[in-house]
């Protein structure tokens, strides 16, 4: 935000005595309380808030949204998904649950903020409408469906016009990078929240990365997704969709076998210079979607040796009938692709170009 644009956040519109127990006008509702809290004013730069902590009933009593479709002249929230919500709720009804981000609000006019500053108390009328959600609608709406209470940060600043509200949205929405799935799926087994096939795929993915006869060395992401590599969402996602024909195998067997595969594939890439492009997220999990139709045949010719050779005896025929067109090309779905070579494989027909204009 504009350090000149927000002004004296701490600023604040005393609650008159007669205002503590204002019903909500012409509502016939029950006489709104008046609220305090013990509160910090925080300054960064020329700006300041109030950090609190309040009770997860209190926000889900205080607090309202402005989503954009609802109101499409001032709104500037986007709509509540609220399986988000109640896994939130879940989450916390589970005993476990921590949820420690401070949820970001701002006071509106029927709060009466006032901080005390002798006391350092910070008062408001709890009212249903009191502060709008700058972040954390689905935690607070969380909080409404939980069973249980629970201690909420909070940061409330004061006196925002609505542009400065949604401009403080924006720049918390945008200045904020979420932590990349990769990184979340490489440290889930420190969590110790692995279920066993998320165990059997993290240890398959270290065997090909740590393993001198990888098929995929130099070519794995464990953390983080790098262009011309295969990270471990990827990988997942590919063995996957054939986790059925390795039910109840260990690691080591699943490596052995899958290794053979895509080294034959690699070979028969390689036909046409093109053997690294096994890393192109497409074009890995279609081979990985072709691996039972080709195992099948493996184990039809060969009696179920699962080697290199004899993988490339049922593929290097598949592959000298490829095309570098027969590639992946943007926009194109890895079940797209699997489809085609699927066919190529049964029919033995050469992949023409036009099949992925």
């Amino acid at each position: 935000m504009d350090r000149d644009t927000i002004g004296d956040l701490a600023d604040s519109t005393p609650l008159a005595d007669d205002d503590r127990d204002a019903p909500d006008s012409g509502s016939g509702a029950p006489k709104a309380k008046a609220v305090s809290a013990r509160a910090f004013v925080v300054a960064q730069g020329k700006h300041r808030f109030y950090s609190l902590v309040l009770p997860s009933e209190l926000l889900a009593e205080t607090c309202m949204v402005e989503p954009r479709v609802e109101n499409p002249i001032d709104g500037f929230q986007r709509l509540l998904d609220e399986r988000r919500a109640k896994s939130i709720a879940r989450y916390i009804d589970s005993g476990f649950g921590t949820v420690p981000g401070a949820v970001v609000l701002s006071a509106q006019s029927r709060a009466h903020l006032h901080f005390d500053k002798e006391t350092g108390t910070l008062s408001f009328r709890q009212d249903k409408k009191a502060f709008l959600i700058i972040d954390g609608q689905h935690r607070v709406y969380g909080f409404r469906l939980a069973k249980a209470s629970v201690s909420v940060p909070v940061v409330i600043y004061n006196r925002l016009t609505r542009a400065q509200e949604c401009r403080l949205f924006m720049d918390i929405n945008t200045k904020q990078r979420p932590v990349p799935n990769e990184l979340l799926l490489d440290i889930r087994r420190l969590s110790e929240v692995e279920t066993e096939t998320e165990a059997l795929l993290h240890n398959v993915f270290d065997l090909f990365q740590t393993r001198k006869d990888s098929a995929l060395a130099g070519l794995l992401s464990p953390a983080e997704r790098k262009k011309g590599m295969i990270s471990r969402v990827t990988f997942n996602a590919a063995l996957r969709s054939i986790k059925g024909a390795f039910a109840g195998a260990p690691a080591e067997e699943v490596y052995a076998v899958l290794n053979a595969y895509l080294r034959a594939c690699r070979h028969g890439l390689g036909l046409h210079a093109i053997d690294e492009n096994i890393s192109n997220p497409a074009l890995f999990k279609a081979l990985m979607l072709l691996f039972t139709n080709v195992a099948e045949r493996v184990a039809d010719r060969h009696g179920g040796k699962y080697t290199v050779a004899n993988f490339e005896d049922v593929l290097i025929p598949f592959f000298r009938r490829m095309k570098k067109s027969d590639l992946p090309r943007a926009g194109m779905t890895h079940t797209a692709l699997h489809e085609h070579y699927s066919k190529a494989l049964s029919a033995g027909f050469l992949l023409k170009q036009w099949l992925f204009a």
